[in-house]
């Protein structure tokens, strides 16, 4: 299991179970571990996801963009729901930067 603080400061784990689920779904991220927390630690953009998700967004070159979705669960934990790469941006529901 792997961590990495969010905007604000919390603690979001990647663990084992989440990752196996990641590159199942996702095979094109099998290589990309690292970047996915990295996309949660210093993200271009968050928005808002269901259910008080949020999603954390960086260009990703020609393949388009990472997005991680992940939550925050209090101030100390949280963990990473999935992880894609879109084509398109989207903006709507921004929560940071303001």
């Amino acid at each position: 299991m792997e961590i990495a603080p969010s905007k604000n400061g919390v603690p979001i784990r990647l663990t084992d179970e989440r990752w196996l689920h990641i590159v199942e779904n996702h095979d094109e991220l099998a290589d990309c571990h690292d970047d996915v927390l990295a996309v949660v630690e210093d993200p271009e953009w968050i928005t808002r996801g269901l259910r008080g998700s949020l999603i954390a967004w960086r260009s990703y070159g020609r393949r388009g963009f990472l997005c991680v979705h992940y939550r925050e669960l209090s101030g100390d934990d949280g963990f990473v729901i999935t992880a894609y790469l879109k084509r398109r941006a989207k903006k709507e529901r921004k929560v940071w930067p303001k």
